[in-house]
């Protein structure tokens, strides 16, 4: 046995066979009507394979999800109220400050100001790489009230990037465990991968988390993480140099899909 489950859903009036890790994680689903199984990412191929074997019928196709042809994309009409690429970094904490802002006098600074300004130092950094092919939405919404801060789509692939303001703080990591100066360590890599996980299953597609740390002192690694690349906001451009994995039609097809606020309702 090889730890991974086959959960039937039924999606969009089909019924598809996803496969799970034992956390839960989708990694792969088979589509019986168009006889296809799609991998997110190919390091588990032949595991899906085997899990899938009683379940497929005849040939079968494997490859990663396809891309929608523009002939999908022409059938995309978004109300601008459900089109998230106008979202500037920390659009949602920007709207709960303005509705919200706190006493004028505190103590300690407001935590969600330390966010905002740590979303806005990395939203400026990846819309720098617009020139190099890329494209990055912003504060995208999940249900639950959670969101992925930044999707980064390129070249090299999508990325799902979570901020966090370190500030003149040393920075602590052994997975999944993240510590900020004195302050107890919190398992935030779980969030991280689990953002992502859920950006996949939204987009049909291979999503990579990334942890951005904006202003360490100081980075030290006891356990490394598992799947995530972690950088600081002086690093995003680091992603430009990842090898090609998408085609400009493709990275034009995939942001399409996921400014439409619809794709993040059903995560």
């Amino acid at each position: 046995m090889n730890g991974l489950r086959v959960i039937p859903t039924w999606r969009h009036g089909q019924e598809r066979l996803y496969v799970c890790l034992t956390d839960g994680r989708n990694i792969a689903w088979y589509d019986r009507e168009a006889a296809r199984i799609n991998l997110i990412g190919e390091n588990r191929r032949e595991d899906v394979l085997e899990a899938l074997g009683p379940f497929i019928t005849g040939p079968v196709t494997v490859g990663p999800p396809p891309v929608p042809t523009p002939a999908e994309l022409a059938r995309l009409s978004l109300h601008p109220d459900d089109d998230l690429a106008p979202n500037r970094p920390g659009e949602a904490l920007l709207i709960d400050l303005d509705r919200d802002p706190g006493p004028a006098h505190r103590l300690r600074a407001d935590p969600r100001r330390r966010a905002l300004e740590a979303e806005q130092t990395v939203g400026v950094a990846l819309d720098r790489l617009d020139g190099a092919g890329w494209h990055t939405l912003h504060s995208l919404p999940l249900p639950g009230g959670d969101r992925v801060h930044h999707l980064a789509i390129g070249p090299a692939g999508l990325f799902a990037i979570h901020t966090l303001y370190a500030r003149k703080q040393r920075v602590r990591i052994s997975d999944p465990l993240v510590g900020l100066g004195r302050r107890d360590p919190e398992p935030l890599l779980r969030r991280v991968r689990a953002d992502a996980d859920r950006a996949s299953h939204a987009l049909t597609a291979e999503v990579r988390p990334v942890l951005a740390l904006v202003g360490p002192t100081a980075v030290s690694v006891t356990v490394p993480p598992r799947e995530v690349r972690v950088l600081t906001d002086t690093d995003l451009a680091d992603l430009t140099r990842l090898g090609g994995v998408l085609k400009p039609a493709d990275v034009e097809a995939l942001h399409a899909m996921a400014r439409d606020r619809g794709a993040w309702t059903r995560v």
